[in-house]
């Protein structure tokens, strides 16, 4: 008989249900990796929408002087500031209504989202949304092509658009949820949530591409691209391996730290809190009697399960610290996403192109933090801890970034790398890891329908600071770059402050762990 080839031997090497996985991990990863290639064009267009030009003074001569010669061409005129209505003084805070607008209205719809995706099939609930993202990012471009001036065109384009993209987070974790277990959780989704620094990464790549010849295409590319793959999800997506007769993974060992959430789990007969008459944790008592009055689900089946109820999710340990301190993280990230090429452009004084190139750093930097963040955490069983030792990290270096990035290009480069991997670390790290720890908690009793509205109570509230972070550099600019950093590092503190009995919780617990190994 003859020697199989190579490639036959390495794909004969995995078994069917490691194939499925990596299947739906790439699939899940290109779908979410569209949405933010449809989020990134706003950012790099800025530069087109609102153009540097000359002052009113000398806009004023310059009129005065072509009466006079009479030239051929014409006149020099506002609307070569940009695009009307972004070409008026009050320009930042016009832009900054547009993200706002987005942000809002996906903050708004996330809290809805995840509770609404969990009672409908995943595959459908995700295509549709991917349509409908498609169609309004789109929508934006036409603008261009319809030479439409007015504000609120274009603020409806990003309402509507906020809105179906909430669709997609809900969906795409609780999905790698179903097929990925806790073992090595943190590492696997920290690879994972890479789509959201490539998608941006590609979003401006095309954006920059058109911005300066043809900003609609700017948008117009992205919608279409969003809209394929949601042709392509309503067509791969599987929600769940039972659906394929694939095994599930099982989860974690027993000595696993969850979060800082739970109390440690240490198989030891005298910490049993029945066996040695001590009271269970108020917390934990209060949520497993909860679980058994069906505020949290407890069916074995998960077409069984009843979906958990809004508040049966906020009484799952952690996930408000987790939420309000996703808040403040993605303020800081999302004010990066939305305004960096903008910043750049005025720092550097490079064309909206260069600036849109250049920005991509930030999110290469966050590729590396998000991974960096997932191995930590695995490695020390401590996700509160891994985030705020990051988040630590990152104030101080949002100064130097501020101070450093005025001194030229190079050293703008190298703190763009670091800034984006210790501000999206913890961003990422919460999103993922985090989101699916807490949406398979204990106290949930193995219902697998939890983790849709969990995911989307943690990103939803997180998106308000995603909201308001844009908002709130749109209104500080004006008054100097340098207050928008101080902003920035200020929600850092916070974030971290609100993760500190998180903390406290982890180290009591490796302290018991280590306790009992010594006994």
């Amino acid at each position: 008989m003859a020697q199989l080839p190579p490639g036959i031997r390495f794909i004969t090497s995995f078994s069917r249900d490691q194939w499925y996985r990596a299947f739906i991990f790439s699939l899940t990863f290109l779908l979410y990796a569209s949405f933010h290639l449809s989020r990134k064009p706003i950012s790099i267009v800025k530069g087109e929408l609102h153009k540097h030009c000359a002052s009113q003074v000398e806009l004023d001569s310059y009129k005065e002087y072509g009466a006079q010669i009479q030239p051929v061409k014409k006149p020099f005129n506002a609307s070569q500031c940009g695009w009307e209505p972004f070409d008026k003084s009050n320009y930042k805070q016009l832009l900054g209504a547009l993200d706002y607008s987005f942000l809002c209205a996906y903050a708004v719809g996330m809290y809805l989202s995840g509770l609404i995706g969990e009672r409908l099939p995943i595959r459908y609930y995700l295509t549709g949304g991917m349509l409908a993202s498609g169609l309004f990012t789109a929508m934006f471009g036409l603008g261009y092509f319809y030479n439409v001036h007015n504000l609120w065109f274009y603020i409806m384009a990003q309402i509507a658009n906020g809105l179906v993209q909430t669709t997609g987070w809900p969906s795409v974790v609780t999905c790698i949820g179903n097929w990925f277990g806790k073992g090595r959780r943190g590492l696997i989704m920290g690879v994972w949530n890479s789509h959201t620094s490539v998608g941006n990464i590609l979003g401006s790549l095309i954006a920059a591409y058109w911005v300066s010849s043809c900003w609609g295409l700017s948008f117009v590319v992205p919608g279409l691209i969003v809209a394929l793959m949601g042709v392509l999800c309503f067509l791969f997506l599987i929600e769940h391996p039972k659906d394929v007769s694939c095994s599930c993974t099982p989860s974690s060992s027993s000595k696993t730290f969850l979060n800082g959430a739970s109390r440690c789990r240490i198989q030891m007969p005298t910490l049993n809190a029945k066996e040695n008459g001590k009271p269970q944790d108020a917390e934990m008592q209060h949520l497993l009697s909860d679980s058994e009055n069906s505020s949290v689900a407890t069916g074995e089946g998960r077409h069984g399960t009843s979906a958990i109820s809004f508040l049966g999710a906020l009484r799952i340990p952690g996930v408000v610290e987790f939420s309000l301190c996703l808040l403040f993280a993605k303020l800081v990230s999302y004010t990066f996403l939305f305004w960096l090429p903008l910043y750049i452009t005025n720092v550097e004084h490079l064309d909206a192109k260069r600036a849109g190139d250049l920005s991509t750093l930030f999110d290469v930097g966050g590729i590396f933090g998000g991974i960096l963040a997932g191995l930590i955490s695995d490695r020390l069983e401590k996700r509160a801890s891994t985030c705020g030792m990051m988040l630590l990290l990152a104030a101080p270096t949002l100064y130097m970034f501020s101070a450093v990035s005025k001194m030229g290009l190079e050293a703008t480069i190298v703190m763009l790398l670091i800034s984006g991997a210790l501000v999206n670390g913890p961003y990422a790290l919460i999103t993922t890891a985090v989101s699916a720890d807490l949406g398979t908690h204990k106290s949930l009793k193995g219902n697998a329908r939890a983790l849709s509205t969990v995911t989307a109570i943690i990103d939803g509230t997180g998106s308000v600071g995603a909201a308001l972070g844009p908002l709130l550099a749109g209104l500080i600019s004006p008054s100097g770059w340098n207050n928008v950093f101080y902003m920035l590092m200020m929600a850092d503190a916070c974030a971290l402050l609100l993760l500190l009995r998180l903390i406290q919780k982890e180290l009591q617990c490796h302290a018991d762990h280590t306790l009992f190994k010594e006994h």
